[in-house]
């Protein structure tokens, strides 16, 4: 596998690191309130299910990670988690904000195009 896939595929784990630490951790502080563009009232009503919300992030991240971390014989591991993180980003921006499109989805597609292409 290329270089730039394993480099695509580690960001975008990354990228959902980010994502668990603001729906768990900062969802009703001044950076999860600016991330996600929410007023106070609403990020406190909703803290208890964005915090779910980031553990499944973390998951993915978790998965992308493994993949990873098992070089070449992860390659399978890599495309499917891959392909949870397109589905998540196309519900995403088909039910909350089209943004996620463009945040989950299409860096996803361009990682399984650099691994269909290694």
């Amino acid at each position: 596998m290329s270089i730039a896939a394993n480099l695509m595929v580690a960001l975008i784990g990354l990228l959902h690191v980010y994502i668990l630490i603001i729906e768990m951790f900062l969802w009703d502080k001044p950076a999860g309130l600016r991330a996600f563009g929410m007023k106070q009232e609403f990020a406190t009503a909703t803290k208890v299910l964005a915090g779910n919300q980031g553990l499944y992030n973390g998951f993915l991240a978790a998965g992308l990670f493994w993949g990873l971390w098992l070089g070449e014989a992860g390659t399978s591991v890599k495309v499917f988690f891959l392909l949870c993180v397109a589905v998540a980003g196309l519900y995403g921006a088909a039910t909350a904000a089209r943004k996620i499109l463009y945040v989950q989805t299409v860096p996803a597609a361009i990682a399984l195009g650099l691994i269909a292409a290694s």
